[in-house]
Order: C-alpha cells, then sequence, then structure tokens
C-alpha cells in the first residue's frame, strides 16, 4: 500500500478503511498501521476510533473541504522567523520551541515551528561529529528489567479545559504500556506519581531510559561534597530513585 496521499480520495479512504480493519481484526498494531499509511501513531488512533462509531464515513477527516481552524496567523509566523533569526538564531527546532513558550508566549508544536522555519529556509543548527558507526540498541531480554519513559504535552481535551501532559511508560523488552497518567506539566512531581503507581504493581526495574529533560538530566557542576566521593549530579527525579532501592 501506498502513503496516506493519493491522487484519487475513493483509494485513499478505501486503502485506509482497509488499514484500519487489520488493526481491528489484531493482523496490525496501530504504529504499523500508521507508518503504512505515512501519518502519526495519535492521528491513527483517531481514525480507528473514527471508523469505530461511523464506519467507512470515518476516514474522511472532519475538516476535509474547510480552512484549518488552527491556521497558524501570518503575524505569529513572522515574529518566529524574526526571532529564530535574531533573538535565538542558532537554536536548534526543539530548543527554539521551548523558548518560544517559555519567553514569548507562542504556544506551537515543535513540528509546526519545525514547518514554519523550512518553509523561510531557515535549517536547524547540527552539531559537527565525526563519523561514528552505531549499532541499533538491542531491548533488555526479560520483561521488567528496562522502562522507557516519556511525557507528551497536547490539547488532549480538544480546548474543553487545560493543556495537560501524557506521562508514560512502557516495558523496553515487550513494548507493555505498565503506567500512564495525566499531569499538568511533565515535571518530577508527575513522574513521581507515574513510579509510585508501577512500583507498587510491578516492583522496581533494573534501569530506566529516558531523554534528556531536565527532570533527568542536570548539567549544574557538582559540589564538593560530591566531588569527594566522586559522584555526579542528579535530580529530584534521579535521587528519588535510587534511594527507592
Amino acid at each position: 500500500m501506498s502513503g496516506w496521499k493519493d491522487d484519487n480520495p475513493d483509494n485513499e479512504r478505501r486503502e485506509t478503511l482497509e488499514v484500519i480493519q487489520r488493526v481491528y481484526r489484531g493482523d496490525l498494531t496501530v504504529g504499523r498501521a500508521a507508518v503504512v499509511r505515512g501519518v502519526s501513531e495519535r492521528q491513527c488512533y483517531r481514525i480507528k476510533a473514527r471508523v469505530g462509531k461511523m464506519g467507512a464515513k470515518g476516514t474522511v477527516h472532519g475538516n476535509r473541504g474547510r480552512a484549518c481552524k488552527h491556521k497558524t496567523e501570518e503575524e505569529t509566523v513572522k515574529q518566529i522567523v524574526e526571532l529564530a533569526r535574531g533573538k535565538y538564531q542558532g537554536f536548534n527546532d526543539h530548543h527554539l520551541t521551548e523558548k518560544l513558550e517559555e519567553q514569548e508566549q507562542i504556544e506551537l508544536s515543535r513540528e509546526k515551528v519545525r514547518r514554519i522555519l523550512r518553509a523561510h529556509g531557515i535549517a536547524s543548527p547540527k552539531k559537527r561529529r565525526g563519523i561514528k558507526h552505531r549499532s541499533r540498541r538491542e531491548r533488555r531480554a526479560a520483561e521488567g528489567m528496562m522502562l522507557q519513559v516519556d511525557g507528551s504535552p497536547h490539547d488532549w481535551l480538544q480546548g474543553r479545559g487545560p493543556r495537560l501532559c501524557l506521562i508514560g511508560a512502557i516495558d523496553d523488552a515487550t513494548s507493555k504500556v505498565v503506567g500512564a497518567l495525566f499531569a499538568q506539566a511533565e515535571s518530577s512531581w508527575g513522574y513521581f506519581q507515574l513510579f509510585c503507581e508501577i512500583f507498587k504493581e510491578h516492583g522496581l526495574p533494573q534501569s530506566i531510559y529516558t531523554d534528556c529533560h531536565s527532570v533527568f538530566w542536570t548539567d549544574r557542576e557538582p559540589t564538593l561534597a560530591e566531588q569527594l566521593i566522586n559522584k555526579k549530579p542528579t535530580t529530584e527525579v534521579g535521587r528519588g530513585y535510587n534511594n527507592s532501592g
């Protein structure tokens, strides 16, 4: 099957319906179906829900034929481009998105910011690194050895309430979701709540795999006491996890 776009809308809807039906039969996971149709996993979940509720009509997006009500205003686009070329010149897409929200009160997804920058010829700077041959990390051998955790801030309530962050954890060996909750932000307290529920039900994993969010990593210099015992600085979450064992 081809990607999401098709010159013939009928073919597009028919192929989408076929993929979603395979998901319902258990032949495909939602993640794999999203790859097949060339959409995000989140969008694929929405399509699956619409098909379950509306049948074949659910393959047609409700906004088809109408202008997107969330289209970024031209003044906002202009402001982002000026900031990227001036005040925040040299910032990568992720860092720029964070600064726009924290300092400029412009709340957009990183993907939206990326599209705006590329449309105006602004590339994300990359560090120059030597050629490094890397092999794909193998999954842990058994369930319970490692958890992968991450947070996803989004308008989950679709305008009917505040923006929330979905904080979740999956088992590295099986990809099984072992815990998830909504919090107001990706914070230490949110992860403490998540870990508390998981550890009570499943016990302690050997390790936890995270991104570089400041909840887990700090670039502060070690204190004299830490230097004397050759200990690296840790965050609140790191100290809490170490003490839980």
